[in-house]
């Protein structure tokens, strides 16, 4: 299955600058391992050690969250869109 998958801006070193880059896969973690086999480091930058979706890491199938869904054995439809969200953190403290 052909997707398409939007990168952050922090990963983009990876891809040489594309914020969107194709990839092939059945599910999410298919997907994962595309990229990882053109754009070497993804994996670690996705995944934590034990091959979990690291805790800061937010990935979406064309809008939902696949933590809700089945986290890295969601399948992907062809022509999907995959978004790779980092968390943000932070804010302005209260005065």
């Amino acid at each position: 299955m052909s997707v398409k998958v939007k990168i952050p801006t922090q990963l983009r070193s990876l891809t040489g600058g594309a914020s969107e880059v194709a990839a092939e896969g059945s599910d999410v973690k298919g997907v994962i391992s595309h990229l990882e086999q053109n754009h070497p480091g993804f994996k670690e930058r996705i995944l934590d050690d034990s091959g979990d979706l690291r805790r800061f890491v937010n990935l979406y199938v064309n809008d939902e969250d696949v933590r809700f869904l089945d986290g890295l054995s969601t399948p992907i439809p062809d022509g999907a869109l995959l978004s790779i969200i980092p968390a943000v953190a932070g804010g302005a403290r209260g005065r």
